[in-house]
């Protein structure tokens, strides 16, 4: 029975229920369909947004900056991107992106970020070769877990020698990488077993609830060949510092509970921002206040990039994805 439950873990839906409407509202937001491979060669599949050609009267979107926009365990990032998209593309141009074993991204096992880091690395040397130089990571649930840990795994760029990753597959390094200036990690528990156990209808208790998911990700540990729980984000949140992190949580989460978020607060580094959002469900902050989410995620994410930008070396100018070489869809792919 564990071994099965396990198995659900990692296997899971490429599509959400929702997910067979949002052609239209996909199509309208416009942008590119683009394919790029994970940094252990996954297959992946995205779409570009362009910043907003009207953006705010206060913020002028800069060329070389962009966000990365990371979904949560069920289902593509499209649902996602028809929700904050808009928003976010008044700061930069946004790439949206399927994890392995979603959307139609290549089959691949879900393991909450211990593979998922090779993804965001796929998907930085993609801005990277386009002239992007500086980045921020948005994610929800699952997303706002990798977007974690890609830091601590990757490093932020910021410094080459110290980022590099000497196990990493032999590659051509091709662009510099961008930076990773700031994180928006939304719905993130500080242990794992956590939105699991809160997940668990049997009638038992929360310690019990909780002891039986340590249980699954054991168990899935050893199915994918690694810790699962190693980068959970309780362990190393600290060391996402300096980086700016704002970290948020709804009022009404069941999934994540609002002490839980306090929890990983407290772990967190000085840089770290705590937004709890009332009445609002798992992932859910944006439907909840979408005027106060634009305005304060924003502002957090426009303070970062611009802080950065004091610190930029332009090597090449942007590359427009429709004009770059390499592996891209058309729009109705």
């Amino acid at each position: 029975m564990t071994g099965r439950a396990a198995s659900r873990i990692l296997d899971a839906p490429r599509v959400g229920p929702a997910e067979a409407t949002l052609g239209p509202a996909i199509d309208a937001l416009g942008g590119e369909v683009v394919r790029l491979r994970s940094r252990d060669g996954l297959g992946l599949r995205g779409r570009w947004l362009p910043a907003d050609r009207e953006p705010a009267a206060d913020w002028q979107p800069d060329p070389y900056e962009a966000i990365l926009l990371l979904h949560g365990w069920t289902g593509s990032v499209a649902p996602d991107l028809v929700e904050m998209g808009p928003s976010l593309r008044r700061t930069a141009g946004v790439l949206g992106l399927d994890f392995g074993g979603h959307g139609a991204s290549d089959d691949a096992p879900t393991t909450f970020g211990l593979r998922e880091v090779e993804d965001v690395a796929g998907a930085l040397a993609w801005l990277g070769d386009r002239g992007i130089r500086r980045v921020a990571l948005v994610g929800t649930s699952m997303g706002g877990i990798v977007a974690i840990a890609s830091v601590v795994s990757l490093g932020d760029g910021s410094l080459v020698a110290a980022d590099h990753d000497p196990t990493a597959p032999a590659a051509d390094p091709g662009s510099p990488r961008p930076r990773i200036v700031a994180v928006v990690a939304e719905s993130v528990a500080a242990d794992l077993r956590v939105p699991i156990a809160n997940r668990i209808g049997w009638p038992i208790g929360g310690p019990l609830r909780r002891a039986l998911a340590g249980r699954l990700f054991a168990a899935a540990s050893r199915e994918v060949g690694g810790d699962i729980r190693a980068m959970e984000p309780g362990r190393i949140v600290a060391l996402v510092e300096p980086v700016p992190l704002l970290l948020v949580h709804g009022g009404s989460d069941t999934t994540v509970r609002p002490d839980e978020g306090r929890r990983l607060v407290e772990l967190a580094g000085p840089s770290a921002e705590h937004w709890l959002v009332p009445g609002a469900g798992h992932g859910g902050a944006h439907r909840a206040a979408p005027a106060e989410w634009d305005d304060r995620v924003s502002r957090f994410l426009r303070q970062a990039f611009f802080g950065a930008r004091e610190d930029r070396v332009i090597i090449a100018a942007p590359v427009d994805p429709a004009d770059a070489p390499g592996e891209r869809g058309q729009e109705g792919d």
